[in-house]
């Protein structure tokens, strides 16, 4: 390959992973064809790409990226899955359920935040923690479990001013009623 056409490689590279926070590596080879384009279809159903990198031109292409530190996961023939706007957790769940359909497909790992996670346990590793929408949920969960705690017994403390409330009205109407005193 000339030098003029691994630089034009290098530079679509540097655009594509320019704006990414994470991606995953796999190793495309034992997919036919057919396994290939199903793969890529699912891909895409979900927002994401896969990319058949040259190693080399892929770690020069990453330096000026977010994701400088991602070539620990290569080795040997090696495919990028990325999505713009698509969380990497989401990417490593699509990949472990692949995984589970398709023996033949190594996941090299997935980087992200600056730690690359290597080979299928670092895969199912970080399909395990919470998208955005989940990590909110649950920050507003932890939040709002002693409010929601606190209410409560502030009304369990109005039903028992409640109960006290009607206690004293049932005894007053037990008691007789005093007798009045005459006047001197």
């Amino acid at each position: 390959m000339s030098k003029k056409i691994k630089n034009l490689i290098e530079t679509d590279f540097t655009a594509r992973f320019k704006n990414l926070d994470g991606c995953a590596v796999v190793n495309p080879r034992g997919l036919n064809g057919m396994k290939n384009n199903a793969l890529r279809r699912r891909l895409h159903e979900k927002g994401m790409k896969m990319l058949v990198v040259r190693n080399s031109l892929a770690r020069r292409a990453a330096d000026s990226s977010k994701l400088k530190g991602f070539e620990k996961l290569f080795d040997g023939p090696s495919a990028v899955i990325f999505g713009e706007g698509v969380e990497t957790s989401n990417i490593a769940r699509l990949l472990v359920e692949l995984k589970k359909e398709d023996e033949k497909l190594e996941l090299r790992g997935v980087f992200f935040d600056g730690e690359a996670y290597q080979g299928q346990k670092g895969t199912e590793q970080v399909s395990k923690f919470p998208n955005r929408v989940e990590a909110i949920s649950q920050v507003l969960g932890a939040v709002m479990g002693p409010a929601r705690q606190l209410a409560g017994i502030l009304n369990q403390g109005g039903m028992l001013a409640g109960l006290v409330a009607a206690i004293e009205e049932k005894k007053a109407a037990d008691e007789p009623a005093p007798e009045a005193v005459p006047s001197a």
